[in-house]
């Protein structure tokens, strides 16, 4: 059996797009787990986040800057790391 591989995110921004696209009829459901490999449990989480509320704007400006604090972080630690080494 072939195994999937990792496991993708997917912004919030591109969730709430798909979910707006999906209840305004421009893409269907099978459309779009077809286009975009997502299975239909999924996007039916993801529309029903969408229709309490729960995916906007400022919960994908969030989202957006956890990712970025996160990769500072792990920016930071490097340094620490590269500091502690000493050059070359």
């Amino acid at each position: 059996m072939k195994s999937r591989g990792p496991y993708r995110r997917h912004s919030t921004p591109f969730k709430l797009q798909l979910c707006q696209d999906i209840r305004n009829g421009v893409i269907r459901r099978r459309d779009a787990q077809r286009t975009y490999s997502v299975s239909a449990n999924l996007i039916q989480l993801w529309l029903t986040q969408f229709d309490r509320g729960e995916l906007n704007d400022e919960e994908a400006e969030a989202s957006v800057i956890a990712e970025y604090e996160a990769h500072i972080a792990a920016l930071e630690r490097k340094v620490g790391q590269l500091t502690i080494a000493g050059p070359g």
